[in-house]
């Protein structure tokens, strides 16, 4: 290498240089301590919420009015991929997503452009609209959770120790967030008769009129004096329900006292609000959010103190119990891959002292702990916490780290024997070996390009790899030229002399030339087994990204769409039961009327609804958690056949819900339909499709209160006081609010419950005229029974209805679309023009996920040639080593059918990482034949003593990978990847040391010498 030589330098510097050691490695240590600990990597959610109500508008309306008018304004959003708008009557919810390219930078200030663009549009809307209100903190994971249950206290007391438990906890450093879950709302209901308000001839509006105007907050004024200011307070706020039995209303020229003709109690939200349960017992939950770059185990120890604490402090009958605990997870998850770190370096150790004797190998596994002590400072720099993808690309990183040492102490040696000094052997290997190291390094880092910049959800999930990779990858070229040659210099042997090559050596040798003579038959050979490969390729079973090997189990349970959250209730309940006598479950959390809180990054988080119920339920541990998933779905089946229910464990990678799924799409709601229940039909008869449901489908019983506008207006009555008649007599209107400490509970006047659910009495109902008189609804208007959707999903501005679907166990989602596809074609064929079927689920995400690294991958093989290039400076030479890059899908394939591992994202990422690793190898062994060649060598004898003066640190690096690897190709979520390294890099080894020192002698027309010498090749 050109320039000044490195090696000798730190052997000039020595003191400086060790100096530089102990620096780095005391940095290291300090980085390692502090850098932040969590179980996922962060990654932008590129989603919002954007919700406006319009109370008492019909479906029609809703979706007519402030849908698309929403809709059409958020088109214009920059970097918008699509929308997704749910509408029920009187309220719209649209799902904003961005394109997976947005940069996470430029997401703020695209929702900052949503929201002044709806603030522009604000005025279109229709009056009467509440909102549109925003949501963009889909990123906040409540991974810690505890549920306060309460055995003889009230739900406002229990609110009331949750609301003083989560100042304490907002105090904590790390926390960023705390939800309070399952707490009711407290009301004050005015319930009356109203045959009695018609009997003294009360109007309702006199009530509400009489209620707001005693409870108002007005100013009324100061008093300045000469010294100071008086504010005046005028009294007649509630303070309780006494207050309010205690007004009076004039009626008829007399005071009428409200306690007289009406009925006021205290209570809870009715309907009910979204419920939790801790086992079964409803409990009030407390949710805590950590900062980003927090420390996810420091959070955990301070939270425990602080609740060990309130434990004390809590009265007798309310327990807290530790719903979700990531701490924990993470402390675990950290400690086994940690496990597997150790396990890793100590084979590569153990694989350099007993190659390279104890000396030798002592020096390359000293480079280990000083390259991690130079990667962790980096990582803190760069805010990359440890979590389950750094972990794993540290042990990826650790395989590759130790083949610039072994390379510079294998030259140092050789040197050694050769009669050199020991600092003339470190600047030898410098010289010789540092610039193919480096470039070599530089091709392994381009192999990562696909990961570090691929412009997606997935991708950035998975940008540790790169990061982690490429900084371990240039510290140990600084390890293996700075530090390496001077801890050689200090430990290796000085040999007596040269020494015999060994029996493995010798037999190399055999095979390297009985292929160089054959060289037809060897590539021949080797290209047939490349085809067979690709033959191969569709076997393996395809899969995005596996499950997660936690314990937990989410069950959905999802009834009609028109059902109550009573109904919810009552239906969970039954699980409830069910669960508690489970043996392998551990514990559970119930969440009725919305899904489960974000306590796992890439929860498939759910809307919140009233026919909705999920259950997070923790078996004992993964054994127990199959056990319990298989008779749980039997147990569903037969006794909750009216809900759609799902079982699944937590999904790693980013959420995709049902993994298979069609949309159909297009403008009339009855056609689209149609074209759904056809497709479900279809795909059904595919045995491997299980549970095929809709997102909404069936229309829901609804009454039309027909009014006669004639004799309406001749009462002098209209549609307007009509409905707020009925709204305050069927569900009540919140007329006021009670201050009552830090709530404010609405007071809600309303009809007695039995004429409120009773159609006969809505008929009969006496409805207030302004002379004072009342009549009967039924008098004007008829109730007719209709249906109406109570639900409508759209999509970029369409009607949209997905179909949905399960796979059977040890199915893959994409092998099952892929057999469907042809079906699905044959119904899109059917369809008018207009209407399309989409293919969604599993299949959509991967797609998605993989386009954006294969988008990638152009600028990889530029950046690999180019290097390449620089290093070669010949097109022959660049082709004979891109010619064996490919080939590593023979061991691939092999690996991933041999131990029957599925082709998922991860594994894609580790194969395109394996072509840098390929192309290494390639480049050097092509370098040192290069360099024989200069030394006057032919070009038969210059390939048989290039491929043996790198055969140890090729064959020593690629044991080492193997090796080294095997810790975490258990693991579910990286086993595929490993394996696929394992396979390639294996027979790539073999293919680079045999294949092609047989192609390079064939590409050149070489012949062997009559009497080739046997020194050449030593």
């Amino acid at each position: 290498m050109s320039g000044p030589n490195l090696s000798a330098w730190a052997l000039r510097h020595r003191s400086f240089v060790l100096y530089l050691m102990i620096a780095v490695t005391v940095a290291g240590l300090l980085s390692y301590v502090r850098l932040g600990r969590n179980e996922d990597p962060a990654f932008t959610f590129r989603a919002m919420v954007v919700e406006a109500a319009w109370p008492g508008a019909t479906l029609a309306d809703t979706l007519d009015q402030i849908t698309d008018r929403l809709e059409r304004t958020l088109k214009e959003v920059p970097n918008l991929d699509f929308m997704r708008s749910t509408t029920v009557p009187g309220r719209t919810t649209i799902f904003v997503n961005l394109k997976g390219s947005t940069p996470p930078g430029k997401v703020p200030d695209i929702w900052y452009e949503v929201r002044k663009r709806v603030a522009d549009m604000r005025h279109t809307l229709p009056a009467g609209v509440v909102g549109p209100g925003f949501n963009d903190d889909f990123g906040d994971t409540f991974g810690i959770i505890y549920g306060l249950t309460a055995d003889g206290f009230t739900q406002r007391e229990l609110r009331d120790q949750a609301e003083a438990i989560r100042k304490r906890l907002l105090a904590l450093a790390d926390v960023s967030k705390v939800e309070i879950l399952g707490a009711q709302d407290e009301r004050v209901f005015i319930e009356f008769s109203t045959a009695t308000l018609a009997g003294l001839g009360l109007d309702r509006a006199a009530i509400v009129s009489a209620l707001r105007a005693q409870n108002a907050v007005s100013p009324a004024g100061a008093i300045q004096t000469g010294d100071e200011t008086l504010v005046l307070r005028v009294s007649g706020a509630f303070e309780s329900e006494l207050d309010i039995l205690d007004i009076n209303i004039a009626a008829g020229g007399r005071l009428i006292r409200l306690r007289d003709i009406v009925t006021v109690r205290r209570g809870f939200a009715d309907p009910p609000q979204p419920i939790f349960r801790v086992n079964g017992t409803q409990a009030v939950g407390l949710a805590v959010a950590m900062r980003d770059g927090g420390d996810i185990l420091a959070l955990g120890r301070d939270v425990k103190r602080i609740m060990a604490e309130v434990t004390a402090d809590l009265p007798i009958g309310i327990e807290p119990v530790l719903v979700a605990d990531q701490s924990a997870v993470v402390d675990t998850a950290i400690g086994e891959f940690m496990e597997s770190l150790w396990q890793a370096i100590v084979i590569i150790m153990a694989v350099s002292v007993v190659s390279l004797g104890f000396r030798a190998g002592a020096v390359v596994a000293l480079s280990i702990p000083l390259t991690l002590a130079l990667v962790f400072p980096v990582m803190e720099l760069i805010s990359v916490d440890l979590q389950r993808i750094s972990l794993g690309a540290l042990i990826i990183a650790l395989t590759l780290l130790v083949d610039d040492a072994m390379s510079t102490i294998d030259a140092m040696s050789m040197k050694l024997a050769e009669g050199a000094s020991k600092e003339e052997s470190a600047a030898f290997a410098y010289k010789t070996l540092a610039m193919p190291m480096l470039t070599g390094s530089f091709v392994t880092l381009a192999g990562f390009i696909p990961i570090g910049f691929a412009k997606s959800s997935a991708g950035e999930y998975t940008f540790s790899i790169f990061a982690v990779v490429s900084v371990a990858l240039i510290a140990s070229w600084v390890v293996a030229v700075l530090f390496t040659p001077l801890v050689g210099v200090a430990l290796l042997p000085t040999p007596k002399g040269p020494s015999e090559p060994g029996r493995l050596v010798r037999l190399f040798r055999a095979v390297l030339i009985g292929a160089m003579r054959r060289r037809w038959v060897t590539i021949l050979v080797t290209l047939a087994c490349f085809a067979a490969s690709i033959a191969a390729l569709p076997l393996i079973p395809r899969q995005f990204f596996p499950s997660s090997d936690r314990p937990e189990l989410l069950v959905d349970l999802r009834l009609p769409q028109n059902a109550s959250i009573h109904a919810s209730a009552d239906a969970s309940a039954r699980l409830d039961k069910i669960l508690a006598a489970d043996p392998d479950v551990a514990h559970w959390s119930t969440y009725v009327g919305r899904g489960v809180i974000r306590f796992y990054l890439p929860l498939d988080v759910q809307l919140r609804n009233d026919f909705f119920s999920q259950l997070v339920v923790v078996a004992k541990d993964v054994s127990a958690r199959e056990r319990l998933r298989e008779r749980l779905t039997k147990i569903l089946a037969e006794e909750f056949p009216s809900a759609v229910s799902r079982i699944v464990p937590l999904e790693l990678g980013p959420p995709v819900g049902w993994p298979v799924q069609y949309r159909i799409g297009g403008p009339d709601l009855a056609e689209v339909r149609a074209a759904a229940m056809l497709l479900a039909s279809t795909i059904a008869t595919d045995t491997r499709v299980r549970q095929i449901n809709f997102d909404w489908m069936e229309p829901a019983r609804k009454v039309r209160v027909r009014v006669d506008q004639d004799q309406v207006r001749l009462l002098g009555l209209s549609s307007e006081a009509i409905a707020g008649v009925l709204a305050s007599v069927v569900s009540g209107n919140a007329v006021t609010q009670m201050r009552d400490g830090i709530y404010l509970v609405d007071v809600v006047v309303r009809a007695t419950d039995e004429q409120r659910v009773s159609l006969s009495t809505l008929r009969n109902l006496q409805v207030g005229l302004p002379n004072g008189r009342t009549v009967p609804l039924g008098q004007f208007a008829v109730l007719e029974d209709e249906q109406e959707y109570p639900l409508i999903w759209r999509r970029d501005g369409l009607p949209t209805l997905t179909v949905q679907a399960d796979v059977a166990p040890g199915v893959s989602s994409e092998a099952v679309v892929a057999a469907l596809a042809d079906k699905v074609a044959w119904v899109q064929r059917g369809l008018p023009a207009g209407y399309r079927i989409a293919t969604g689920g599993t299949v959509e995400e991967s797609a998605k996920s993989q386009a954006s690294v294969f988008a990638v991958v152009p600028a990889m093989l530029f950046v690999t040639v180019t290097i390449l290039m620089i290093q070669l400076q010949s097109f022959s030479r660049l082709a004979l080593v891109l010619s064996v890059v490919p080939l590593g899908l023979i061991g691939i394939v092999a690996a991933l059918l041999l131990f029957q591992k599925p082709l998922g994202f991860v594994a894609i990422l580790g194969i395109l990482a394996l072509m840098g690793m390929i192309a290494r190898n390639a480049v050097i062994l092509i370098d040192q034949i290069e360099t024989e060649r200069g030394e006057g060598k032919s070009i038969w004898d210059a390939v048989i003593a290039a491929a043996l003066s790198r055969l140890r640190p090729i064959v020593l690096t690629a044991i080492s990978t193997v090796l080294g690897m095997i810790p975490i190709a258990p693991t579910i979520f990286w086993g595929p990847m490993a394996y696929a390294i394992m396979g390639g890099l294996l027979v790539a080894t073999v293919l680079t040391l045999i294949f092609l020192p047989a192609l390079y002698v064939a590409a050149f027309r070489a012949r062997e010498p009559a009497a080739s010498p046997q020194g050449a090749s030593l």
